[in-house]
């Protein structure tokens, strides 16, 4: 057998396949290996190249098939799915893995270690319980206003809802329906309190984390979105620059044209929507504040755009600025007052 180079690894639940090279490209090996025998094949070979999809248990297993020597890239799904030939299965797919992880200009996503991972996954929890507590208090409103029961928008006026269903003496909902939307506040509750202890521990591991100290310099940078850059940005340098990097988070319009003409739509919304929305939500605190309302910059856009859209503008220049603190490790400088 010629000796094997790259390897695409098609990674599933329970069956893995494997389809490996050799230095001239010839197809050397096609197999499918149960999940408990992957390492055990790839500790018998020499080191060699090994591609993967960024997906479910990818970080995991690059960080698995480095100890055993191998050299180990992450492909963005989207980019390896433009090398699959025909119908799409597990042998097409590694294939079309293992023609990707050699190209010279692909793209590749950097392995996260273990603590890296676990700092993302808090982000990941904390994100869905703020889900579920929105679709919780959209049902609250939707089921009492049915009643003539309504409060301002904002989650801040949730709890006026609360105060409504726990007072003996409002009537206003029947019994039946008023017992059950008492369930509800109560897990309402409950997931807030979970939230309050997720915000602590991410603000504990903020303050032992650098990069994080020096995010949250910045204005609009607050313990959440500080920590989320920290944990979610390994390693700036696979970006060229700070506009590769807002634009690696769909914060910029999306070109569409041909013929040389072209036209720009919407932002592209692309990459990490957690991280994007993170930074539009600072961006508009920083809109809202004394220091928003006193940036000469800020004030120019106002006068001719929506504000939704300036926010966004915004957003897209504290990605930027992010990416130059979290690559030179410094904190922010803020630019001297033009007079």
């Amino acid at each position: 057998m010629k000796q094997i180079t790259t390897i695409g690894l098609d990674l599933a639940k329970k069956v893995f396949q494997i389809h490996a090279v050799d230095a001239s490209g010839a197809v050397v090996l096609q197999r499918v290996l149960r999940r408990g025998k992957v390492q055990e094949f790839l500790a018998g070979l020499p080191p060699c190249l090994v591609g993967m999809e960024a997906c479910a248990t990818a970080h995991y297993w690059a960080r698995e098939l480095s100890k055993l020597g191998h050299e180990v890239r992450l492909i963005p799904p989207a980019y390896a799915k433009a090398y699959v030939r025909r119908n799409k299965n597990d042998a097409a797919d590694a294939a079309a893995i293992c023609e990707a992880v050699s190209r010279p200009n692909m793209r590749f996503v950097v392995a996260k270690t273990e603590a890296q991972q676990a700092a993302a996954g808090v982000h990941k929890t904390r994100e869905l319980l703020v889900k579920q507590s929105t679709m919780i208090i959209n049902h609250l409103r939707g089921m009492m206003a049915e009643f003539g029961i309504v409060v301002a928008e904002g989650r801040q006026h949730a709890a006026e809802l609360v105060a409504i269903l726990l007072d003996p003496a409002d009537t206003r909902i029947p019994a039946p329906l008023h017992q059950t939307l008492r369930v509800m506040a109560d897990l309402w509750a409950g997931i807030e309190r979970k939230l309050q202890g997720i915000d602590q521990q991410l603000l504990d591991w903020g303050r032992g984390n650098q990069t994080c100290r020096n995010l949250i310099t910045i204005p609009g940078y607050g313990p959440i979105l500080s920590s989320a850059m920290a944990a979610i940005v390994v390693d700036p340098s696979v970006f060229r620059s700070g506009r590769e990097f807002a634009a690696s988070l769909g914060l910029v319009p999306r070109h569409e044209g041909t013929g040389g003409h072209v036209k720009l739509g919407p932002i592209s919304k692309r990459g990490n929507g957690y991280l994007r929305r993170l930074l539009v939500n600072g961006a508009t605190s920083v809109l809202n504040s004394k220091r928003g309302k006193q940036d000469p910059w800020l004030r120019r856009l106002l006068e001719s755009k929506p504000r939704k859209l300036v926010a966004v503008a915004l957003a897209n220049k504290m990605a930027r600025i992010g990416w130059a603190i979290i690559t030179r490790q410094e904190n922010f400088r803020a630019a001297p007052a033009t007079v």
